[in-house]
């Protein structure tokens, strides 16, 4: 079928505070921009993609083949005709508009577009409002929100009868569907998405900074003193050698989140060197550190903690040890992997002189 596909990008977005539009920023991995393009290609179902921009945005714009660059008008319906009048030497049968500030939109909803715009002139996608609507003219209006639409784009439209709208209209639009409005045309409204929010300020694309912290610890085994794993105290002629209770997989853990947040390391924190720290419970170290990171606004998402040792076997304690930390650490027991490892009796560990861990954690810092 002969579609095309044109993105509007040559506002200047002025309620997003930024040097760079906002269409041109980094957002998930690549230009806002950028997402619209990557998801009409896939799609396959449209023969040219026209991206409309400022000239002076020109040195934001990747070069690609799939794609025509032309520059925008004073304002959107200006850009948007700009964009119908250069298109129509194509002969497309549909044509759809779709602002570049939102990137979140799902290829099912360009198909979705694609069948139903068959049988109608003009498909749009809408979402209900959530919130109580009002409406100020000479006085104040309740509306009710049954009635109302918010519409979002991508829109689909027959060329030939868009273009003949677009071409006579004199009164500044918000989006093309208002043509249709405007001229007592019917539109074939379709279920959008809410998660295909459009861009305006900074708070819409502000997500949770996701982080990663690697920890490793290793005690010497002597006769004599206790063995904690990962916070259980376990049954052993050997004990571990250590300041603290010389527990491996949560010093380990400790470590590991420390890093993640950038809190510096276990060593500087709990210093072997203050007496306030001899023979304390790793699990007391280890909640410390999670109650501040708390305050930071930090979370732990996952660990997957690997304990070394040719003793004990840790598959007969994996459950417990994972219970255990699940308290201290706050997290679901499924979000924490134990593995049990051992160096085939080779070096220092596999002559059961010492026990390791080492750990990945993975943390989320939301605002």
């Amino acid at each position: 079928m002969n579609n095309c596909f044109i993105i509007l990008a040559a506002g200047s977005g002025q309620r997003f505070n930024s040097k760079i539009p906002k269409q041109f920023i980094y957002y998930k991995g690549k230009r806002v921009y950028e997402h619209s393009i990557d998801k009409a290609v896939k799609s396959r179902i449209f023969k040219k993609i026209v991206l409309v921009i400022h000239k002076s945005c020109l040195k934001y714009v990747r070069k690609d083949k799939n794609i025509k660059i032309i520059f925008g008008g004073k304002n959107r319906h200006n850009s948007s005709l700009k964009a119908l009048t250069y298109i129509k030497r194509f002969n497309p049968k549909n044509v759809f508009i779709h602002d570049a500030a939102r990137p979140n939109f799902k290829i099912e909803l360009i198909k979705s577009l694609n069948r139903h715009v068959k049988n109608f002139d003009a498909v749009v996608p809408y979402i209900k409002p959530v919130d109580s609507v009002k409406y100020k003219k000479e006085k104040m209006y309740n509306l009710e929100k049954k009635n109302i639409k918010l519409t979002q784009t991508p829109q689909c439209f027959v060329f030939k009868k868009l273009y003949k709208y677009s071409k006579y209209n004199k009164i500044k639009i918000e989006d093309e569907c208002s043509l249709y409005i405007k001229n007592n045309k019917k539109i074939k409204f379709i279920n959008g998405d809410e998660k295909n929010i459009k861009i305006t300020n900074r708070s819409d694309i502000k997500t949770d900074e996701i982080r990663y912290g690697l920890g490793f610890d290793v005690h010497r085994l002597i006769i004599g003193k206790k063995l904690f794993l990962g916070g259980l105290r376990i049954k052993s002629k050997y004990g571990t050698l250590g300041h603290s209770d010389g527990d491996p997989v949560l010093h380990s853990i400790t470590d590991a989140i420390l890093g993640a947040c950038g809190m510096n390391d276990i060593g500087q924190k709990f210093p072997n060197n203050n007496k306030k720290f001899k023979n304390i419970r790793s699990t007391l170290l280890l909640k410390k550190v999670i109650n501040e990171i708390s305050l930071k606004n930090f979370y732990i998402n996952n660990l997957d903690i690997n304990i070394i040792c040719e003793a004990p076997k840790i598959s007969p304690l994996k459950n417990k040890i994972i219970k255990v930390i699940s308290n201290l650490c706050n997290i679901e027991i499924g979000k924490i992997n134990i593995k049990g490892k051992t160096t085939e009796k080779l070096g220092i560990i596999g002559k059961e002189k010492a026990i390791a861990c080492e750990t990945i954690v993975s943390v989320t810092k939301y605002e």
